[in-house]
């Protein structure tokens, strides 16, 4: 049977082919939303057959008997709706069964504490995944079962929808009486093989008088002037001899009929430089950024197969990416004015069924620099997608083999103190701030992102005693550009922070009851903290990556006390530690990993595992040995890894704490009866010391 596994977003984990209760919960607060839970049972396409494929209160069981909606229930300060999922009894042209929930009343983020677990009839959890990240959607994909290679497994998904369940019932193939949103976007401008809406000018209908689009939207990117529009047929160059002001320029350009149509950017030397457009679309229209050079003419070389026309105009030409859906046919460069929003992306795919779509993210202060983008997307076949879009003014950069569809939507933005209140804090460089307990006595959840920091050192966080005493909080280098923390470790009303080099920031205070609780396993990237309840016991912690960023584990107490359990010091070797547990009976387990793309895996073993000191122990890294003689005398050994690499050997206590510092080098050693911990990234080995 699989061991009982927390997972985070995106991750995954195998469970056992047996019938499973799937438990969709929140914390029982009056006046939250009411969630209702549902299944869809997913074809090798990834739809359903049938109406008779989605599972809920109204149609709560599956004909094959496989997949039941069982009702609610209420107790332990819980409300939860469940589902039965038969695994063995899952038809084979079954291939998911996804499980989701709707939202009555209310968003998602409303929702206090939501999670979807599975249990074993023995009441075993095989899987669990705490939803941390929702805001204004009013229906989820929680997770999924799958089939792979013969066996089942659960993936942790996390994808929300604001148009409610009928919207991602129609997303799967289910009619519904509602109209959904198209999933193939009309063009933008006429062609033959879809209606688009009406340009002032068609490219096809009478490409001899075309003009640049008139639904552009003035802004200051750059300045002003005339367009340049040349036109021909077949192979060609455009040269534009008119001086063109400093900065980037849009480069459009249209193809008539089928065929293929290709245009680069030329060199001092008259060579090919940037590939602007390669398409065999059917009546091309698409649009480039473009930096000209600044002492010559920009000169491009198209190849084209019928007639085309290109023209090169001022960057404030570029529509403007809003909430109402902008809907669009090839590449194109677009503007986004307003503040931080969540843009939902919908690309239909070339006629074939797959095609190329990507997008690219530059502030509109790095114009001149094209390459200083974010990536969003870089994708093939249709998808549906959300991604984030950081506070304009910003020029996004599209490419798509065909019909595609934008819309965005803004995050609340609340004044300084009514973001405060809330638990906002944002800025950007270096600050001091006040960040107060919303719950004192307790501690709380922190979220906190970083980017663009000018210093080579990354950022700095310390935090302040009443006499301005520093002491470290967070440090880019160990902690990351983003990711979740404890605040006021000690209950403090109040805590202060000084902000070093922080470059954009924000923090986000959250109840310390969205922490999730660490039931065994968990598999996650980059930063983040869990609760784990129960007695003293071994955490084992490894690298799901290749890459060699700093990575560790750390568990605070209910006191504050913080202390290191186990440091991957840039390998790939697994590594353990103790996880040290107070009087209270719990304690929270930081991951701290530098970079956000770390991935690795953390798991509690139970201290029947500990190794032994018989006669000699040996180990690589960080470890935990038990000594169960009588204190004795033994001899250490050590291979370093590096000039500074120490072997430092630590007495614990029976609830694992940290307790006496026995020795910082190798050689002979007195240790008591009792655990102990290695601390180093080298070989080791300890053994008793027998004199005679």
């Amino acid at each position: 049977m699989c061991a009982m596994t927390h997972i985070t977003k995106g991750a995954n984990t195998p469970v056992p082919a047996v019938p499973l209760r799937v438990a969709v919960g929140r914390r029982d607060i009056p006046g939250a939303p009411v969630v209702d839970a549902s299944a869809l049972l997913l074809d090798a396409a990834g739809k359903v057959r049938g109406d008779a494929d989605l599972v809920f209160y109204n149609q709560p069981a599956h004909p094959s008997g496989a997949v039941r909606h069982t009702g609610a229930a209420q107790g332990d300060g819980q409300l939860v709706e469940w589902l039965d999922v038969d695994l063995p009894r899952v038809e084979p042209a079954v291939q998911r069964v996804l499980v989701a929930g709707s939202c009555d009343g209310g968003v998602f983020g409303q929702v206090p504490g939501l999670y979807v677990q599975a249990l074993t009839a023995d009441g075993a959890v095989v899987a669990h995944y705490a939803v941390t990240d929702a805001s204004s959607e009013t229906a989820f994909v929680l997770g999924e079962f799958y089939r792979r290679n013969g066996m089942w497994k659960f993936r942790a998904v996390g994808q929300g929808y604001a148009s409610g369940l009928a919207g991602l019932a129609t997303d799967f193939g289910i009619a519904v009486d509602e109209p959904a949103p198209a999933p193939a976007p009309a063009p933008m401008a006429p062609a033959p093989v879809a209606p688009a809406p009406a340009p002032p000018v068609s490219p096809t209908a009478a490409p001899r008088d075309a003009v640049p689009m008139q639904d552009a939207v003035p802004h200051s990117f750059g300045p002003e002037f005339h367009p340049s529009t040349q036109r021909g047929r077949g192979n060609g160059i455009v040269s534009v001899d008119a001086p063109l002001p400093p900065g980037p320029v849009i480069v459009e350009a249209w193809h008539e009929g089928d065929g293929y149509f290709g245009m680069h950017t030329l060199t001092r030397r008259n060579k090919d430089d940037d590939l602007l457009y390669n398409s065999t679309l059917r009546d091309f229209r698409g649009r480039a950024l473009v930096l000209p050079p600044e002492d010559r003419p920009l000169r491009m070389r198209v190849e084209a197969d019928h007639d085309w026309t290109v023209i090169v105009q001022p960057l404030s030409v570029a529509r403007r990416v809003g909430t109402a859906p902008l809907q669009g046919y090839g590449p194109e460069v677009l503007a986004w004015l307003g503040t931080a929003a969540d843009l939902d992306v919908d690309f239909a795919g070339d006629e074939d069924g797959g095609g190329y779509f990507g997008l690219k993210s530059l502030e509109a202060r790095y114009v001149t620099s094209p390459d200083e983008y974010d990536l969003l997307i870089n994708d093939t076949d249709p998808l549906r997608q959300t991604v984030p879009l950081t506070d304009g003014p910003l020029v996004l950069l599209l490419e798509a083999d065909g019909h595609w569809q934008l819309t965005a939507r803004p995050l609340p933005v609340l004044d300084g103190p009514a973001a405060q209140a809330a638990g906002a804090w944002t800025g950007r460089g270096d600050k001091t701030i006040t960040l107060a307990n919303p719950a004192p006595g307790r501690p709380a959840l922190l979220e906190y992102s970083f980017t663009d920091s000018d210093s080579f050192g990354s950022y700095r966080v310390q935090a302040l005693d009443e006499y301005d005493d520093e002491e470290e909080f967070l440090n880019g280098r160990r902690h990351g550009s983003r990711g979740r923390t404890v605040l006021f470790r000690k209950g403090e009303p109040e805590v202060r922070l000084r902000l070093e080099d922080p470059g954009d920031w924000s923090l986000r205070l959250l109840p310390i009851e969205q922490v999730p609780p660490l039931t065994g396993a968990a598999e996650g990237r980059g930063s983040t903290v869990f609760r784990y309840d129960g007695p003293p016991a071994l955490l084992g912690l490894s690298r799901t990556t290749s890459d060699s960023e700093s990575l560790e584990t750390r568990s605070l107490q209910a006191d504050g006390e913080m202390r290191i359990s186990a440091d991957s010091v840039g390998r790939r070797r697994p590594t353990v530690g103790p996880l040290w547990v107070a009087r209270p009976g719990y304690c929270y387990v930081h991951v701290f990993a530098a970079s956000e793309e770390t991935g690795w895996r953390i798991e509690t073993a139970d201290l029947a595992s500990v190794p032994v000191l018989d006669r000699r122990v040996e180990g690589q890294g960080y470890g935990v040995v038990r000594h169960t003689g009588p204190e004795a005398e033994v001899m250490i050994k050590h291979e370093p890894r590096g000039m500074l690499d120490l072997v430092v050997l630590w007495e614990l206590d029976e609830r694992l704490e940290p307790v006496r510092r026995i020795s910082t080098a190798s050689g002979l050693q007195r240790v008591p009866s009792g655990y102990l911990q290695i601390r180093t990234s080298g070989k080791w080995s300890i053994a008793l010391h027998d004199r005679a």
